[in-house]
């Protein structure tokens, strides 16, 4: 999966400030949209002039200035003193790790996942959905799946991903049509057709995982397995990843979805799903019955 696949999660922000103006009838903050429009330019570049902010934003440029000035004090960006060009600030970080911590699906999936790297040097990915994508809470790299980017808090495509296709077990057919009236292609190998879909979410319910091979980015392949809680209902899914020439899904698959199968009932065991009370065949419309 290239970082060219994946759009950072700051749910539509980068927008916010078009609607300000209907701050009054929204009963929106406008100063606050500004302010998050501004912070969602940086997700593109990692280094800013105040003139690329104001460009991105459609914002003035001392409005810009001011935004960027105010952010800099509460440290939500930092500034070169060489360059004076502007960057995510360490605040975010903060800010971001609490969140992570305090998710239930991340508390009960890290070690989990962890796991999965040491055991099969690949890397492991947790994450739930969030409309008609998914959201990593958190991605680890394994000594055979290098990356030079970090996934969490990054969305991709529900149908072009093992992640995807398992969290979308938790949707009727007609639902999925409604989320995704069109299923984009991002390979000649991705599911194109919602009939093909529903083929990929039969195989979920019957066997307990997904397979994904170069369907969103050539020269990958992932296993995911979908993540109950104490409902039965889908709120996450669990995937090990990485390049074809490690993850060699003709000769491994058995076993590789043995692994994530585990980890995806370990982490649903932790968030109170008694996985002993139903056979995994038995998931109907995303919940157990």
């Amino acid at each position: 999966m290239t970082a060219s696949n994946i759009s950072v999660t700051i749910p539509h922000i980068a927008f916010a400030f078009q609607r300000s103006e209907m701050g009054a009838e929204t009963g929106t903050n406008q100063s606050v949209e500004r302010a998050a429009a501004v912070l969602s330019t940086f997700l593109d570049g990692p280094s800013m002039r105040v003139s690329d902010v104001a460009d991105q934003t459609g914002l003035g440029q001392s409005t810009t200035s001011r935004l960027l000035s105010t952010l800099e004090s509460m440290s939500f960006v930092e500034r070169d003193r060489v360059s004076s060009l502007y960057r995510l600030g360490p605040a975010l970080i903060t800010l971001g790790g609490a969140a992570l911590n305090q998710h239930p699906v991340h508390r009960a999936a890290r070690q989990p996942a962890q796991n999965l790297v040491a055991a099969l040097g690949l890397a492991a990915n947790v994450a739930t959905r969030h409309d008609d994508a998914l959201f990593y809470l958190c991605s680890f790299e394994g000594p055979r799946a290098p990356k030079t980017y970090a996934l969490t808090g990054r969305h991709n495509p529900l149908h072009a991903t093992g992640l995807g296709k398992c969290l979308l077990v938790g949707l009727s057919p007609t639902d999925r049509r409604t989320l995704m009236p069109t299923l984009i292609p991002y390979t000649a190998h991705t599911v194109v057709t919602h009939e093909e879909l529903d083929g990929t979410i039969d195989h979920v319910l019957t066997h307990g995982y997904a397979t994904e091979t170069e369907e969103l980015a050539l020269g990958r392949a992932c296993v995911a397995a979908p993540i109950y809680d104490q409902s039965g209902s889908v709120v996450a899914a669990i995937s090990v990843s990485g390049p074809l020439s490690a993850i060699n899904l003709t000769e491994h698959e058995v076993e590789l979805a043995r692994h994530v199968i585990e980890a995806a009932d370990q982490i649903s065991i932790g968030l109170g799903f008694d996985v002993s009370r139903s056979g995994r065949t038995a998931a109907v419309g995303g919940h157990y019955v």
